[in-house]
């Protein structure tokens, strides 16, 4: 997950200005990150995170936009969530940011999307409110087949509200549930590039730009190998069952064949392995590919109407699929 902690840290050191745009922000943070909780009759609101600097920047953000105090809980990674986590605990004015950042309704109740000055936004809280999501559980996987960039998101409300945001940055984000999780989803490489630098993680993307090009260029010489490789496989099993059709026809015609094309059928004995272009140059004289080539089909015709005539087995009757095996 190196390539989530670097967008994560860079992340957390883009300025930003916007009263606005921090508030969305802080709201898409608290949404993703954690919840509200009832503790001894009195609401607090906590957002678990992975990253001191994600943690720092929502405690500075609330502080100054709201001027509400905070604290930081360091949590111990364990057995199922390595590394430490922490805790941005709001607890004595709880209800007071909950309402001012969206996260409960006029009538008290949790907003279980996004809260609506963050749907309706600016372009700019848009930006900042995917920004907030991705520092609070957002993760992106290298370059390949199954690269991505995902958020985890607290339910599908919550996924669809962000899918409509990343539409409206122009970036097309998918909402799925993966084993009762729902999770915000971008696959495209574009797309994801687009997005990262959209939110300010522009070292990020060039780190991810630079290990995707280098996967794809690895990949295209994979596949021509293999598509080389592949041809030289076939090249090499019509040269062997050329080979058994040819012995075939010896077998068949006997001393009844003209000595042009017995010159060519014994380059092709002689010479299993080689290409139609390389027994032409061991003719004497020299012959094209396509004269070999059509010296041996004739062979083969002459041999297969004889056989006809005899009520014999044809030249197929050489090739057994134990020459055809790659081995």
């Amino acid at each position: 997950m190196a390539l989530t902690a670097q967008v994560k840290d860079e992340l957390a050191r883009v300025p930003l200005e916007k009263v606005s745009a921090r508030k969305a922000e802080i709201a898409a943070t608290l949404r993703f990150a954690g919840g509200l909780h009832i503790v001894s009759g009195r609401i607090v609101i906590e957002a678990e995170l992975d990253t001191a600097a994600a943690a720092r920047r929502l405690r500075l953000f609330i502080q100054e936009t709201y001027g509400l105090a905070s604290e930081i809980i360091v949590v111990s990674g364990g057995a199922l969530k390595k590394g430490n986590r922490y805790v941005v605990r709001v607890v004595k004015e709880g209800e007071s940011l909950a309402r001012q950042t969206g996260l409960l309704d006029h009538r008290g109740r949790p907003v279980r999307g996004l809260p609506p000055h963050v749907v309706g936004g600016a372009i700019e809280d848009t930006v900042a409110a995917w920004r907030g999501a991705f520092l609070a559980h957002g993760s992106l996987t290298e370059p390949g087949r199954s690269s991505a960039l995902e958020v985890t998101s607290p339910g599908p409300e919550a996924a669809l509200a962000l899918v409509g945001a990343a539409r409206r940055l122009g970036v097309s984000a998918k909402s799925r549930e993966v084993r009762g999780v729902d999770r915000v989803v971008i696959r495209d490489g574009d797309s994801i590039a687009n997005l990262l630098t959209r939110l300010g993680a522009h070292d990020s993307v060039l780190a991810w730009e630079e290990k995707r090009t280098r996967r794809e260029v690895r990949g295209t010489a994979n596949r021509l190998a293999n598509f080389d490789d592949a041809n030289l496989r076939r090249s090499a099993r019509a040269a062997v069952a050329a080979g058994a059709r040819v012995a075939r026809a010896f077998e068949i015609l006997g001393d009844d064949v003209p000595d042009h094309l017995r010159e060519a059928g014994e380059l092709r004995l002689a010479h299993r392995d080689a290409s139609l272009e390389e027994l032409g140059k061991m003719a004497e004289p020299v012959l094209t590919k396509d004269a070999v080539a059509g010296r041996i089909r004739r062979l083969l015709a002459t041999a297969d109407k004889r056989a006809e005539e005899l009520g014999i087995p044809d030249t197929e009757a050489g090739i057994n699929q134990e020459l055809l095996d790659d081995d």
